[in-house]
């Protein structure tokens, strides 16, 4: 199922034209598939500014992950600053990085069906420094949370960050993967922080 590309030619620099052109093509028909030309063709640029801004294809993907989780990082610090506990803010925050792919569909795609695959034009994979910094904030509230009580300490951090964060990729996958077939989303919002609720209370002392 194909999304409605709102971005115009006309709207913004050549730079925010070419990330949103970007961003939206490799979503809808993979980074292997989109070339550089389309892609300054669909922002109505060269190809000489695409170079010039991100150097090449692989380096246009790494700045598309790196901004998209910047708009994110202020609302989690208000979301961690609201919550009473380390389990309370975790289960915000992971809520929240949900409902930001719902809302933004072509990124959800690139973050998890592009963003860990091999890349022709680049020697490794290489996750976003969003993603690892989001991940740094899940591990350090689960810490935190063994302090006060509200995580078990037999359990270590990371394997608690890993399987927090597996769930809710799987989340956010079989919402997108709903959404692609043109078919209702499989569970409500309602249902994604009861999840991770359920989660929670089973990893605590």
């Amino acid at each position: 199922m194909t999304t409605p590309h709102t971005d115009t030619p006309s709207a913004g620099s050549s730079r925010d034209r070419l990330l949103a052109a970007a961003k939206h093509l490799m979503a809808e028909e993979g980074y292997e598939r989109v070339s550089t030309a389309a892609i300054a063709r669909e922002a109505g640029t060269s190809e000489s500014q695409l170079v010039r801004y991100f150097g090449t294809k692989a380096g246009l993907l790494e700045t598309i992950f790196n901004e998209s989780w910047a708009p994110l990082n202020p609302e989690l610090v208000q979301l961690v600053a609201a919550s009473t506990t380390a389990r309370e803010a975790t289960i915000a925050i992971l809520s929240a990085m949900i409902n930001v792919f719902d809302r933004d569909p072509d990124l959800a795609r690139l973050l998890f069906f592009e963003s860990r695959r091999p890349r022709g034009d680049t020697a490794e994979i290489q996750l976003s420094q969003g993603f690892l910094d989001f991940a740094k904030l899940v591990v350090h509230l689960i810490e935190r949370g063994q302090k006060d009580g509200g995580f078990s300490k037999t359990l270590q951090p990371p394997a608690v960050c890993s399987a927090l964060l597996g769930a809710a990729e799987g989340m956010v996958r079989d919402r997108l993967l709903a959404t692609q077939q043109g078919q209702p989303p499989p569970f409500p919002e309602s249902q994604i922080r009861a999840v991770f609720e359920a989660i929670v209370s089973g990893l605590g002392p």
